[in-house]
């Protein structure tokens, strides 16, 4: 069985296919450091092509099976929230389609990012859109998770082909579940043989590249991706570190050290401290063998390759039902790799990523108020504003709809308002000892200081301390809340206040998120509080003392 390979990257579905016996005649690409990958693993000598500028003249006869994965950038919801040019990413899937079309193979597959899957639906069936003239291809378009197909990964792709999926599907019984721990101890594990988490090969221990671990997350880089995944403002909790029991989250092209999709697991050699994953950890998760090699300049390069690729346990699949092996005689993944001998010229090491050292002067802190996050985007902040502007270190209060979000100014005037009242009652004694500790502690932080701390460019408080300082306080403003509010109506009178000052000059009944701000009236009570006097009660005196 002959194919050609369309965008084809590192090799994912080259692999696949030429482990599952199909033998790749062609395969196109114009990313070099993909193209080296490509050429090391396979003994090939591609060259820089661009797929759009085929010359259809040019391409080999005799092909049964097309694949590839046309660049996803323009389709991803991870590119500017999905805003992407979506007709420069249609060329691409036309020009697919123009291959198809010509070479006429019994069987074609494309992959592509899950956003794909209804846009091409609407597409063959509109006759005014470009994949319209396509639709006699008789397309089965369809979302899988490739953790169902042999990869250790929850990996949400589109498949579009003319292979119905049942054919691949029939070899799910065969399919043991792997997962995040499964690679992770496989890969870590103590003497002289690693053998393969996914396809059972073996390698010598000394042999296995690209286990270069980057050093620890510590301080503020532990803080920040503990946050981002826990207590994201906006977005569902993930778990910190991750859970090895399970397929791990999707890999991607690019992470930083403190990015919420970065993948943080215990290091399994240093319990107690967190690292990201090594390269050779992210490939295995995708499904290549661990005698595969990466060839680039940089460990950013080789986790943008590794993170962008089609695991190939998952072209395997295909190319086997391609083939039409029959699921009763299916040997699963474990028979595949023995075909690939460990490349000659084996790539060189490339340091992973430190710990950050310098950053900008502007550099910019957000982080949510623990007790105060209340998740939709309703929280209370610390930041420093935007960078465009000097730093301008705040407590804020953000609420309302996701097209409708709000912001209340907290400059001074809830604190005004009820320190003589609502403040005055001896359920909030205690809380304005905590305030008062907090202003002992937080002595010495004003706007410059915290951003030289932040900026590491001086000795200064650290902001998350302000945080965490800021949470205390809140936290014993609201045991005087809960106190006071015992009290008759009490409670409704904090919704009732609440839902004022969130409106402002508008009809308090008209406030988005209403009903979530009464159910949080307490909390967001103690918030403005606390909030106030960050901004004006202390924190401005400070500030303007040391301008002075």
């Amino acid at each position: 069985m002959r194919a050609i390979d369309l965008y084809a990257g590192i090799g994912g579905w080259s692999l696949g296919l030429r482990l599952a016996g199909v033998e790749v005649v062609a395969s196109y690409e114009w990313w070099q450091p993909a193209i080296d990958t490509h050429n090391g693993n396979h003994g090939g000598d591609l060259v820089t092509t661009d797929v759009r500028g085929l010359r259809m003249e040019t391409l080999p006869t005799g092909i049964d099976l097309v694949v590839g994965s046309p660049p996803c950038t323009e389709f991803s919801y991870a590119n500017r929230g999905g805003s992407g040019d979506l007709a420069e990413g249609l060329k691409d899937l036309v020009r697919f389609f123009e291959v198809v079309e010509h070479v006429r193979p019994t069987w074609w597959a494309m992959e592509n990012v899950p956003r794909v899957a209804d846009y091409m639906r609407q597409g063959f069936a509109d006759p005014k859109h470009a994949l319209y003239r396509f639709r006699n291809l008789k397309p089965l378009i369809e979302v899988v998770d490739f953790s169902d197909y042999g990869a250790a990964q929850a990996r949400r792709r589109c498949i579009v082909s003319n292979i119905p999926l049942a054919l691949i599907d029939a070899y799910k019984p065969m399919l043991p579940r792997r997962t995040l721990g499964d690679v992770v101890q496989a890969l870590n594990a103590d003497g002289p043989v690693i053998t393969d988490p996914i396809w059972g090969g073996t390698v010598d221990a000394d042999q296995l590249t690209e286990m270069e671990t980057e050093p620890a997350l510590v301080g503020e880089e532990l803080r920040m991706n503990r946050d981002a995944k826990v207590h994201h403002a906006v977005y569902n909790n993930m778990s910190f570190p991750d859970r090895l029991g399970e397929p791990s989250r999707t890999v991607t092209a690019t992470c930083t050290r403190v990015s919420r999709e970065s993948i943080v697991i215990e290091a399994p050699k240093a319990p107690g401290s967190y690292r990201r994953l090594t390269i050779r950890e992210r490939a295995s998760l995708q499904g290549f063998p661990i005698n595969y090699q990466f060839y680039a300049r940089s460990f950013a390069e080789k986790a943008k390759m590794v993170g962008n690729a089609i695991p190939p346990t998952f072209t395997y699949l295909l190319a086997s039902a391609a083939r039409g092996v029959d699921a009763r005689t299916f040997g699963g993944l474990t028979t595949g790799p023995g075909t690939l001998p460990l490349p000659k010229a084996l790539p060189k090491p490339t340091p992973p990523e430190k710990a950050g050292r310098s950053y900008p002067e502007d550099r910019s802190f957000r982080a949510a108020i623990p007790g105060l996050r209340f998740k939709s985007g309703m929280r209370f902040e610390l930041s420093n504003g935007s960078r465009r502007s000097a730093p301008d270190w705040k407590v804020r209060f953000f609420f309302g709809a996701s097209k409708d979000v709000r912001e209340v100014e907290l400059d001074g005037d809830v604190l005004a308002e009820l320190r003589e009242t609502l403040l005055s009652h001896p359920a909030f004694d205690e809380a304005w000892k905590a305030l008062d500790n907090a202003d002992r502690r937080l002595a010495d932080a004003n706007a410059a200081t915290l951003q030289a701390a932040w900026s590491h460019r001086g000795d200064g408080h650290d902001p998350y301390d302000v945080v965490d300082t800021l949470a205390e306080v809140a936290a014993a403003f609201m045991d005087g809340i809960n106190l006071w509010s015992e009290e008759g109506t009490n409670a409704a009178l904090a919704e009732i206040y609440v839902l004022n000052v969130a409106a402002g000059d508008d009809e308090p009944s008209r406030t988005p998120g209403g009903a979530k701000l009464c159910r949080n009236a307490k909390a967001i009570l103690a918030g403005l509080i606390v909030g106030d006097w960050f901004n004006v009660g202390r924190f401005a005196a400070v500030r303007n003392k040391k301008a002075a």
